[in-house]
């Protein structure tokens, strides 16, 4: 009995601590702007403790379903790069998502199960026609919200491994995209930095349009552009690849005749 209700226990103690904490009032962007100077000067002196706690604190983060997964993804990006931090923040998400899916299938799945119920509904069909594809493809185009999509698979038996896989391939270009927001940020820092000396620790800063205006902020809207067109194109290749077995369908049954 102890062992069927402790993960339960873990997933509530630990929100309870985060929300306790303050965690919820840490995770802005006023305080990573504060914070700034000092979270990369950690991160330059200790870069391998820093992603392995990076890390730990994304799967956490997700596992249970604390918000500001956005902005802890962002952050990556400004401490680490869009590359490096985009790769830990997949570890941790995929991590995350793989404890909160083994938990759904415990002692309140059910309850799980009542909680996400309008959502379910709506997937039911996806992950009994493929899950995988399903799974992947609702990953790809984020229509649901995450912790939805962690829990439903468990509940409608989807494999551990499947899973997986499909979370840590579907959630990649988005947290790339996010990650890439945060190394943006970054650049507007140090432009805003270099003609107003100062600014950023004191809250004071001026942005206008040239200093917003950056390469790596392009980039990062671009690639959101591009993951708002993804259902559009899903759809698209999905007509594609069903048109020809229509068509061999209809001359089958002209042969027949």
């Amino acid at each position: 009995m102890i062992k069927r209700w402790l993960p339960l226990l873990i997933i509530i103690a630990l929100l309870v601590f985060a929300y306790v904490a303050g965690l919820h009032e840490y995770l802005s962007l006023s305080n990573l702007i504060k914070q700034r100077e000092f979270l990369s000067t950690t991160v330059a002196e200790n870069l391998l403790l820093a992603l392995l706690g990076y890390i730990v604190l994304y799967t956490v983060l997700v596992a249970i379903s604390f918000p500001g997964a956005s902005l802890v993804t962002m952050a990556s990006g400004l401490l680490f790069g869009t590359i490096l931090g985009g790769f830990v923040t997949v570890i941790g998400a995929t991590l995350g998502a793989v404890i909160i899916f083994l938990v759904a299938r415990s002692s309140f799945g059910d309850f799980l199960q009542t909680k996400a119920g309008p959502f379910m509904n709506r997937m039911v069909e996806g992950f009994q026609k493929d899950a995988f594809q399903y799974l992947l493809t609702i990953r790809l185009t984020p229509v649901f919200p995450f912790w939805v999509v962690n829990i439903v698979p468990a509940l409608l038996n989807m494999k551990l491994a499947p899973y997986a896989i499909a979370t840590f391939i579907g959630i990649i270009p988005g947290t790339f995209v996010y990650a890439s927001i945060g190394t943006g940020l970054d650049s507007v820092f140090k432009n805003v930095e270099t003609t107003q000396p100062g600014c950023v620790d004191t809250n004071a800063c001026e942005f206008d349009l040239k200093s917003l205006v950056t390469p790596e902020i392009l980039y990062a809207l671009a690639g959101l552009a591009i993951i708002s067109f993804l259902p559009f194109i899903i759809k698209k290749i999905r007509a594609l690849n069903k048109a020809p077995e229509g068509e061999s369908l209809s001359v089958n049954e002209q042969e027949k005749q």
